[in-house]
């Protein structure tokens, strides 16, 4: 377990965030992580960091202030929470965080509005941040998780508490690859694969994608500006990191003003801390005009109605089904983990590096193309091994890129 531990703490500083000398370093998780956070930010002075920030999240607290405070008091975020992200954007710094829920569904009871208005004060807080930092690729991130007890049992309900745990952590380090001793060099040929796909999905100038399977029917719209992106990115100064660990995916930006026809989620995901099941959407010229859900559905309304953007799509991505969380069988509650084992659509906002020239645009051209603006963005998955999914190209044509979930030709 130790040797698991410290390969996966030095892959989310080495090859997640890589953090390089001279760096500020901010790592935020709940407190139940407190230890294996530690570890990461021991990591991270020894790749030379500056300094690190251990931002440490007590959830407990965040459900007594929603169950308690006064409206007014609801969206207040301390000024320091505003500084400090800025002085990483202004400073090309990195943001490691690390999920894993120590008490799942904390929130499921709690007032949908008090929730989103607590994220959204959050989130203009930062704004710079997401919009600059993350959206164009100014500082370092990634994102990894650790096993709790509770979180397992989730994903694991047929185990005992203890078992349930260990089965956890045993996946996480298998999806993650440092089971294996030569785990980065592994992490090395994994992103040859996902580049070569980004490469390919480029050359062939995709017009629009289209997903069929049981209850979808969804054709997706992208501009000629649209560019792919797998694996590692390229920070302020040249430098590769990772942004998501595990990432199996290959992601672009659609035009939002183009989205058309009905989809069905394929798994459950996380909306404000509520778990939100059986989702169908109907888009319609790039908005979702309706939609159904037998859970989460109260919640799913408050989100998407957050800004106008909140109603149409910032990301589309595919996955095929030789995606080790996919073969795992398990569904894990955790978008980071389920997101990378289907295709899927986020709403909200939209990633400007995944535009040719998107970091030099203003607003009114970004618009003009159809790049989303939100205050949110959250993934829904929509495939498993019975959707396939077709691409119309700019030049005419249509090519196959995954059929029954399993991507096709060079793809493979």
């Amino acid at each position: 377990m130790e040797t698991l531990l410290s390969r996966y703490a030095t892959l989310l500083v080495k090859h997640g965030a890589n953090v390089q000398p001279g760096q500020i370093v901010n790592i935020a998780a709940e407190v139940c992580h407190r230890d294996f956070a530690y570890r990461v930010a021991q990591e991270a002075y020894k790749a030379g960091a500056s300094t690190v920030i251990l931002d440490l999240a007590e959830p407990r607290l965040q459900r007594f202030k929603l169950d308690t405070v006064k409206d007014e008091f609801v969206s207040l975020i301390p000024k320091h929470t505003s500084a400090k992200y800025q002085q990483i954007l202004d400073e090309g710094g990195a943001n490691i965080k690390i999920l894993g829920p120590e008490f799942p569904l904390l929130l499921a009871e709690v007032s949908p509005k008090r929730v989103n208005d607590e994220r959204l004060a959050f989130y203009n807080a930062v704004k710079p941040f997401y919009q600059e930092g993350i959206g164009k690729s100014k500082v370092h991130w990634t994102i990894g998780a650790a096993a709790t007890p509770a979180w397992g049992k989730r994903v694991f309900p047929e185990l005992s508490e203890s078992a349930a745990l260990k089965a956890l952590w045993e996946s996480i380090f298998s999806i993650v690859r440092v089971d294996r001793e030569d785990f980065l060099q592994g992490w090395k040929e994994h992103n040859t694969t996902l580049h070569k796909r980004a490469r390919l999905l480029n050359e062939l100038s995709i017009k629009a994608l289209h997903f069929s399977g049981p209850g979808t029917d969804l054709s997706v719209a992208l501009s000629e500006r649209a560019r792919w992106k797998g694996g590692t990115d390229n920070g302020p100064t040249g430098q590769p990191f990772e942004p998501n660990i595990p990432t199996e995916e290959c992601f672009t930006t659609p035009d939002c003003r183009a989205t058309n026809g009905t989809v069905r989620a394929t798994r459950p995901f996380l909306v404000n801390g509520v778990l939100v099941e059986g989702l169908s959407l109907v888009f319609k010229d790039g908005v979702i005009v309706s939609f159904e859900a037998k859970a989460g559905g109260e919640t799913f309304r408050e989100y998407i109605d957050s800004d106008p953007g909140g109603r149409q799509l910032g990301e589309v991505a595919l996955v095929g089904i030789d995606s080790p969380i996919f073969k795992s069988g398990r569904v894990f509650e955790e978008i980071l983990f389920d997101e990378n084992a289907a295709c899927h659509i986020a709403v909200g906002s939209a990633y400007k590096f995944c535009l040719n020239g998107g970091d030099t645009l203003t607003k009114e051209e970004l618009a003009a193309i159809g790049c989303n603006e939100s205050s949110v963005h959250t993934d829904m998955m929509i495939s498993n091994e019975h959707v396939s999914v077709e691409a119309e190209l700019y030049r005419g044509g249509k090519v196959t890129l995954l059929k029954n979930g399993e991507w096709q030709g060079d793809f493979r």
